[in-house]
């Protein structure tokens, strides 16, 4: 496709990771790369070009939350999302299959507390061959996904990269279920596929690798998803409950995945899972893990986390990282800051924000350096 390539700019002798760019309609990604999530169209807190700004070469939208406002419809008549939100450079979209977990069992963090065990009230999400009946959250409307109305939304929104609808399942399910929702993510997969491939508009299209933290079911997704014409290959679904589990699955998943195309971890994106992550070959990951962090007064440095709010910072006058040359450490000093968040002034939350992501954006640049060098 003229539209979207991948090439592998260097690869290290040392492990799997690599030095790469995506190329697609909206500008270029370079590999490794952390991900941005901005669900509703705009990260919390920052605007759009702020963030271009920031060096943030890959943007997540979620495909749900933009369906239940402001629609489709109204981000297509804006001239699709790009316009939509004021921003020039690439676009990842979800299936809105995160939420047939969501919704039916909590959060992951929920669910894992719960065991998988919250029920399904008044059909908040009811899950059948064809597709998924929510309820809206915003004012309890029903709302029906299928594999085709996702891509149909994604074709409207019009991000580069979008996504197949799938189902996630908890980590707390039997092997007999996990099989089911593994077959049935492979055939709705298999129609998200057939649905884009009617017009492609220029976009590119992820399969999502599913089954837990069983090997032969991981294999099986991988096997199944490669035979089929997809542009790259997420990783999805549980991935372990602790960073053990995960690493060991993606130590043997990413290798039955083509080389010479690109891969993303998707909501992974805390420090310690980066620096295991990146050597096993990861392309790209998103999380609002920074994001939430720099909103509750964590600020990333390059001396580790600076909790803003501790009383020791009512007298520091320099800024929160002395090596850092984002908007937000040239022009304000940790005492302002800590005073802000004390205050509980909102500008607090876009100048913690503002330093996150820069870090972030800085800390992948080092990254892609490093393997460069040899170091990774």
């Amino acid at each position: 496709m003229s539209y979207f390539s991948f090439k592998i700019i260097h690869q290290s002798k040392k492990s799997r990771a690599r030095v790469g760019q995506i190329t697609t309609p909206h500008g270029v990604i370079d590999t490794p790369n952390f991900v941005a999530v901005g669900t509703n169209g705009t990260l919390k807190a920052l605007d759009n070009v702020l963030l271009e700004q920031l060096e943030q070469q890959l943007m997540f939208c979620n495909t749900y939350h933009l369906l239940l406002h402001p629609g489709p419809e109204v981000v297509k008549a804006a001239g699709g999302i790009h316009k939509f939100i004021n921003r020039t450079s690439p676009i990842i979209t979800d299936s809105g299959g995160f939420q047939v977990f969501s919704l039916a069992y909590g959060t992951v963090r929920d669910e894992i507390k719960s065991k998988g065990k919250k029920s399904i009230q008044n059909s908040v999400a009811k899950i059948t061959e064809d597709g998924v009946t929510f309820r809206s959250y915003r004012d309890g409307a029903k709302i029906i996904l299928t594999p085709e109305i996702s891509i149909q939304v994604q074709k409207d929104l019009g991000a580069d990269i979008i996504i197949p609808f799938d189902e996630l399942p908890p980590y707390h399910i039997d092997e007999k279920q996990l099989k089911k929702s593994l077959d049935r993510t492979h055939r709705w997969e298999k129609r998200s596929l057939d649905e884009h491939l009617k017009n492609p508009a220029q976009q590119a299209m992820y399969a999502v690798i599913h089954g837990g933290i069983n090997k032969e079911f991981r294999s099986l997704s991988c096997k199944t998803l490669t035979a089929m014409p997809f542009d790259g290959f997420a990783v999805g679904g549980s991935v372990g409950k602790n960073h053990t589990e995960m690493i060991a699955m993606l130590g043997y998943t990413l290798p039955q995945l083509p080389e010479d195309k690109p891969n993303h971890l998707l909501g992974i994106g805390d420090l310690p899972a980066i620096k295991e992550i990146i050597p096993l070959g990861i392309d790209t990951f998103d999380s609002s893990h920074p994001t939430k962090c720099a909103r509750h007064g964590l600020l990333f440095t390059s001396q580790g986390p600076v909790k803003i709010l501790h009383g020791k910072h009512k007298f520091n006058f320099a800024p929160v990282d002395a090596t850092c040359l984002c908007y937000t450490c040239i022009n304000y000093t940790t005492s302002y800051l800590h005073h802000l968040f004390k205050a509980h002034e909102p500008v607090a939350l876009t100048l913690a924000t503002i330093h996150n992501v820069w870090h972030m954006s800085q800390l992948l640049k080092q990254y892609r350096q490093d393997i460069l060098d040899g170091k990774i």
